[in-house]
């Protein structure tokens, strides 16, 4: 089976086509440096020629409100009707736990907007919604940091490893579509003030650490449990500890 990757050669995207190739299908990695750029639909039509799935892994290279959603919408545009005209049978996207409900947000309003396209574009479908990766938390962290003080909300977050995750949108995309949205998560939920403190604390990062429960997350102000997966969700096998330990 052909598997096209859009966003192939990024953190998720790399891991994916490789995990794809192992168990047999035809991946193919979609990116602008691969000749294939969604934005301006450069080379759609050829790379999606015999293809059965696309799964969309690209993020914005902005995250300024307007740039990013100019980027899902034309981009996901773009993909949807080459898609259909490719004759692809499912349309898989990877979005974020979360998203219907961090819409103060211009990233997510973004991600909504991209959503809604797939949903509405007549190709079966497939959403999975991801909660942090491991590897985002120092992003996070950044974005919360003025001067030598971080400001987070002290709310529940469940993140999960990028290996977790590309597996899990292997198994989607090799499946039949879910014509819905799949959540997925890691196994531990920390506090999202606590678990930046024990990190900055583990690397000698002399930056403090202040719960403040009005901190906004990328422009959206966080409830307790706006980050966390609800019931049904799958659950990933490694641990934040684990995942760190290997790091180090």
């Amino acid at each position: 089976m052909k598997v096209v990757v859009i966003g192939g050669t990024g953190l998720i995207g790399s891991k994916l086509v490789a995990r794809l190739d192992e168990h047999g299908h035809e991946a193919v990695a979609a990116a602008p440096g691969t000749g294939v750029d969604t934005l301006t639909g450069e080379g759609l039509a050829e790379v999606l020629r015999g293809a059965s799935v696309v799964v969309d892994v690209s993020n914005s290279p902005s995250f300024e409100d307007e740039a990013v959603l100019e980027f899902f919408r034309t981009s996901t545009g773009n993909l949807v009707k080459a898609a259909a005209q490719a004759g692809v049978t499912h349309h898989v996207a990877l979005s974020v736990v979360g998203t219907e409900r961090l819409q103060e947000s211009g990233y997510f309003r973004a991600k909504q907007a991209q959503e809604e396209l797939i949903k509405g574009s007549g190709i079966p479908y497939s959403i999975v919604h991801a909660t942090q990766f491991f590897e985002f938390m120092k992003g996070i962290t950044a974005a919360a940091t003025e001067g030598g003080t971080v400001r987070l909300a002290p709310v529940g977050i469940q993140p999960i490893a990028s290996d977790d995750v590309a597996a899990a949108v292997g198994r989607t995309a090799a499946g039949e579509p879910l014509g819905g949205v799949l959540e997925i998560a890691g196994p531990d939920v920390f506090q999202l003030d606590e678990l930046v403190r024990e990190a900055l604390t583990a690397e000698n990062d002399p930056r403090t650490v202040v719960a403040d429960p009005k901190a906004p997350y990328f422009g959206a102000v966080l409830q307790e449990t706006t980050l966390l997966p609800g019931p049904g969700a799958r659950i990933a096998e490694t641990r934040f500890t684990d995942w760190v330990a290997r790091q180090q």
